[in-house]
């Protein structure tokens, strides 16, 4: 845990220890910085004095290892790597994303960084207008390929087109097309619904299909014309978008505006929610659309290394313009 104070002038004297009395959700190497850092943090502390609360409520999982992936990870009982290794599953398929120790992965050969951050946004066109069409961020997306192609059984008779856009997509695989042709193969030897055919569930090309994934390069407002060409969103998702931490943003905000489609974001916690709304509303002088609330279907492992107290997870909150 960092100080709250740490870069804002004198040196911190050590680790931050010491937490703020009132809100809780930030601590200090001092007292001396914790008194010099009050004129920032008085703004704030109300704030996150309220989200705080919420501690028990957004720790809540119905799982066996809640206690592990929450509290034990969060005060460095447990590391990321253990609980994976205890459950057999470090470094394995999809879960190779969830350390550090997966640097990079390969994934039907497209080489792609772990981690939600390298997609800054995805838009997802449908030849219907299902404008309640409200999938999961495609976080690690080309890990969960078969995921995607569950879309297929949740709506028969509907063509996807979801178009991945990020400045993280490699020169080379700019304009790659995925085309998911089955359903995700079962994995249990002893089911009964056991998918006997062998054959690869999605692949390359330009075949036609009920759902088919694009990779763009760049910025959704620096490609959204050349995308728009072929199809127009129906709805924009940015899954863990970090709208606060990136100027980058400001453009793209403007552009869903002005395109007037519904656009859904995610973030680690309620606190980077806040501020992305307060970026949105300095955009577009409103709002959002769908306040800020917890998303049931959050990452059930906490993320490390947060400069705050509060619970964070990916995809934690959900709020929509």
């Amino acid at each position: 845990m960092e100080c709250a104070a740490k870069g804002s002038g004198t040196r911190c004297l050590g680790p931050a220890r010491k937490r703020c009395g009132r809100c809780g959700a930030v601590s200090y190497c001092s007292a001396s910085h914790q008194i010099s850092h009050w004129k920032v943090h008085r703004a704030e502390c109300e704030r996150l004095e309220q989200q705080m609360k919420n501690l028990d409520l957004l720790n809540d999982f119905p799982f066996t290892f809640s206690q592990e992936s929450t509290v034990q990870i969060s005060e460095k009982q447990e590391s990321r790597c253990s609980f994976l290794r205890k459950r057999g599953i470090h470094q394995v398929g999809l879960w190779v994303c969830e350390c550090r120790c997966g640097a990079s992965v390969t994934s039907f050969g497209l080489k792609v960084i772990p981690g939600i951050s390298q997609i800054s946004c995805a838009h997802v066109v449908v030849s219907l207008l299902l404008l309640d069409f409200q999938p999961s961020g495609p976080e690690k997306e080309l890990l969960q390929l078969a995921v995607f192609g569950e879309l297929r059984a949740l709506f028969p008779g509907v063509f996807v087109q979801i178009e991945l856009i990020g400045p993280a997509v490699p020169h080379h695989r700019d304009g790659d097309k995925i085309d998911l042709h089955s359903y995700a193969h079962c994995i249990e030897q002893d089911c009964d619904c056991r998918y006997k055919n062998e054959n690869t569930s999605c692949s390359i090309g330009h075949t036609s299909s009920a759902v088919t994934l694009q990779l763009h390069r760049g910025y959704y407002h620096e490609r959204f014309l050349d995308i728009s060409k072929d199809s127009h969103p129906h709805l924009v998702i940015a899954p863990n978008a970090g709208i606060a931490a990136y100027a980058s943003w400001l453009p793209t905000i403007e552009l869903i505006k002005e395109i007037n489609v519904p656009a859904v974001f995610s973030d680690y916690c309620e606190e980077a929610c806040n501020l992305a709304a307060c970026c949105i509303n300095a955009v577009t002088n409103q709002p959002p659309r769908l306040p800020i609330q917890l998303n049931p279907f959050r990452q059930p492992m906490v993320v490390e290394d947060s400069p705050l107290h509060l619970p964070c997870y990916s995809n934690c909150f959900l709020f929509a313009m």
